[in-house]
């Protein structure tokens, strides 16, 4: 079995130590001498629980010897993103005023990955607040990527996909609001699943404030990974009701009808939408293209379509939706501030997003009625298509641009000046949605970087999506490609 920590996925790594191959305690000191080598100049991981996790892979060991498993991801030494709370172990959210905050219980999903056993030994970097497209924040500076470190690993769970790109762990637990799971897999050439809305609690996620209760509309959490299989496993772990709600209702997940081969399905490409919105780089828009002929030289039914909802019309609505959600944690006068903007007159993006922040909610549920007629509209689709394959990003990663607000930066798009707000548009547009969304790669660009994919399906539709993105991924490749970190 091959145990290259840069390469092996958390399942192999799962079997080894099931198989006594290797020891919790052996794997967890092996992973982080790698970090201690390569994340210095990476800063994916920031925060180390070293002590508790070596008592805690001992505690495994013991366990495996009595031929006890605690769940399917007993012994994994694992990293979370530093939005998740974590019982006894600093969470900050990237924000100055939390540096010193340790939460007295876990997050909801990290209590379920410690109960499957796998063993929580840091927290991976984020921007503050989870709010940006790179991860860089006051508290614990820049995160970069492994395949160029002059560039981003994206945001908000940059520092999670930079780890597992570069493998310093195995597993990642992320979150995404507006493409912050997908665009960092893309980005750094890994594996992500932004699961449909509602099936992984996110209770312990900051933002909100800490200790909120609060289930956030279009927010959700998830899995990053080295391979479509670890996120399925991931996925069962996760999924389910919240406690108080556990009496009420069960979630059985259920994978739909077997698929008998790439040859039974049938693809949309959407890749020639949206370019009112925005353009998509020649290099990204080649590989989305190289990765849809390999699946239709593979048996796939491919067929370039319309997508149900215009982007402009989706991307719109995540602004009216999601926004709203960001804005209840600004502070009060930067609140008060962005108020006034409802009698300015106009309706371009930007006077769009920051009336969203400050929305009443008359505003808000009239976004959400029109979402629902959306949703309506992309339920349909499904009726003659099993997935559909989306850009998630315009460009591969890009250079590190933290001296300027998010509001002032712009990326060259092949010649085009594009907001930064406006490079989450596919990411926007298909979250809001609540729809699942596997992010696979496709291959590297000509400058040596990942692009990714995204891989659309129904709602609920988790399983048997990650099912076709198995296949496809298998039809199509290239699979995980480790970053050339030495």
């Amino acid at each position: 079995m091959d145990l290259d920590l840069a390469t092996a996925t958390a399942g192999e790594l799962c079997q080894a130590l099931r198989d006594r191959v290797i020891s919790s305690r052996e794997l967890l000191d092996q992973l982080l001498a790698r970090s201690e080598r390569l994340n210095p100049g990476l800063n994916a991981i920031v925060a180390w629980d070293t002590d508790r996790a070596r008592t805690a892979a001992a505690a495994a060991d013991d366990a495996t010897v009595h031929g006890e498993q605690a769940g399917p991801l007993h012994g994994l030494p694992m990293t979370v993103k530093d939005v998740f709370e974590t019982q006894g172990l600093v969470t900050t959210s990237g924000a100055p005023e939390l540096a010193e905050y340790v939460p007295q219980q876990d997050a909801t999903a990290v209590a379920r990955l410690r109960d499957a056993g796998a063993i929580i030994m840091g927290k991976s970097n984020t921007p503050m607040y989870a709010g940006d497209l790179q991860t860089y924040n006051d508290v614990y500076g820049r995160t970069s990527n492994p395949w160029d470190i002059t560039r981003v690993a994206g945001g908000s769970s940059g520092g999670a996909a930079a780890a597992v790109a570069a493998g310093l762990t195995p597993l990642e637990l992320g979150s995404d609001i507006g493409g912050s799971i997908r665009n960092p897999s893309h980005y750094n050439g890994v594996y992500g699943l932004k699961p449909s809305w509602g099936l992984v609690p996110v209770r312990g996620h900051i933002p909100g404030p800490p200790g909120s209760l609060v289930q956030v509309d279009v927010g959700v959490a998830g899995p990053i990974a080295r391979s479509v299989a670890d996120l399925r496993t991931a996925l069962q772990i996760l999924a389910g009701p919240l406690p108080e709600d556990a009496a009420g209702w069960r979630l059985e997940l259920d994978g739909g009808a077997p698929i008998g081969g790439v040859s039974e399905l049938r693809v949309a490409t959407v890749f020639g939408e949206g370019a009112d919105v925005v353009p998509i780089a020649a290099d990204v828009r080649a590989s989305l293209n190289g990765f849809a002929e390999r699946i239709a030289a593979a048996g796939a039914r491919v067929e370039t379509a319309r997508l149900p909802v215009p982007l402009a019309e989706g991307f719109r609505t995540w602004v009216d939706v999601t926004l709203p959600i960001m804005g209840t944690g600004l502070p009060d006068a930067e609140f008060a501030e962005l108020a006034q903007l409802e009698n300015v007159p106009g309706d371009d993006l930007a006077l769009a997003a920051g009336r969203a922040l400050t929305s009443r909610y008359r505003s808000w549920i009239g976004a959400v009625d029109r979402r629902q007629r959306q949703r309506f509209a992309w339920a349909r689709f499904f009726e003659s298509y099993d997935v559909v394959l989306a850009p998630v990003m315009p460009t591969a990663a890009f250079p590190h641009d933290i001296d300027r607000p998010l509001g002032e930066r712009l990326l060259d798009i092949d010649g085009v000046a594009v907001p930064h707000l406006v490079l989450t548009a596919w990411c926007g547009a298909i979250g809001a949605m609540l729809l699942p969304s596997v992010v696979l790669p496709t291959g590297l660009n000509q400058a040596g970087l990942p692009v990714g994919v995204q891989i659309i399906g129904p709602f609920l539709g988790d399983l048997r999506l990650l099912r076709i993105a198995e296949i496809l991924d298998a039809a199509a490749g290239p699979g995980f490609v480790a970053p050339p970190l030495g």
